[in-house]
């Protein structure tokens, strides 16, 4: 998940208040790591800017319809939630009582609709038995340890590392976190930023490692982008030869046979 829309030109969702301010990048050439050094050309293509601001609870229902498929779908199914069961500040208390088959037809869009809507009034549940409201949710998302609070969110049934992660960026606007969605797990190790097999978690990790915590963010964001304008599953732009990727020249290309134009998961060809 980024956004879910297009990212604009300009920051405009970073900080408590939504507004935020551009956070910097490397230029120069003096990055630490090759991961930041990728990041930073990253930045320097598509955006560099804070994230946070959004509500806790909406950032965690948009993450689970997001869940298996694209934004383009998600999107409408998000907003007709909204518009059906809003505000955000009181979203919970209005999803705990929706009926799971109007929910379902609400969100259709996204599909996956039966399991998705079984999930996201479940976890309204979990956030009024635990919490006692929606605002009270989002505040501990914002203002608690980023530690407990993803060690929470992993806990309700449904949300994974991507959608913790997500929830921890998008809406505590907590550094250091980069979540890892199909596209960055992709990415990272076709490009040798982290071992070919790593699983989702060990390629968090390492980006998180290597990648200073106010980048991370827009790293996230902006990988992903790359995934879909250069860097796809596919068919990368690399088989169409060195220009047609801005990255070439910082890629390992681990699982891509440039002469035979195969491509392959990395993790087929780890040693």
């Amino acid at each position: 998940m980024t956004d879910q829309r297009d990212e604009p030109a300009e920051n405009i969702s970073g900080g408590a208040g939504g507004g935020g301010a551009f956070t910097t990048f490397d230029a120069e050439g003096t990055s630490g790591t090759r991961a930041e050094a990728v990041v930073d050309e990253l930045g320097a293509r598509y955006w560099q800017k804070a994230y946070g601001g959004q509500d806790g609870f909406e950032c965690l229902v948009r993450t689970i319809l997001s869940q298996n498929t694209s934004d383009k779908a998600s999107q409408p199914a998000h907003d007709s939630l909204m518009t059906r069961y809003g505000p955000a500040d009181e979203l919970a208390e209005t999803l705990a009582e929706a009926p799971q088959d109007e929910l379902a037809e609400t969100i259709a869009s996204a599909g996956l609709y039966n399991q998705k809507s079984e999930v996201i009034v479940r976890t309204a549940r979990w956030v009024l038995d635990e919490y006692g409201s929606t605002r009270e949710f989002d505040r501990f998302v914002r203002e608690d340890d980023p530690s407990e609070v993803r060690d929470t969110l992993l806990s309700v049934k449904g949300v994974g590392p991507k959608t913790a992660d997500c929830v921890l960026l998008f809406a505590g606007g907590r550094g250091g976190v980069f979540p890892v969605d199909t596209h960055v797990h992709r990415i990272a190790r076709r490009m040798g930023l982290a071992p070919a097999d790593a699983d989702h978690e060990a390629v968090r990790a390492y980006l998180e490692r290597d990648v200073p915590a106010e980048k991370c963010g827009f790293g996230h964001t902006a990988m992903i982008q790359f995934g879909r304008d250069y860097c796809s599953a596919r068919k990368p732009a690399c088989l169409d030869g060195p220009e047609a990727c801005p990255l070439y020249d910082s890629c390992d290309r681990v699982g891509i046979d440039e002469l035979d134009g195969e491509v392959r998961d990395p993790a087929d060809v780890a040693d």
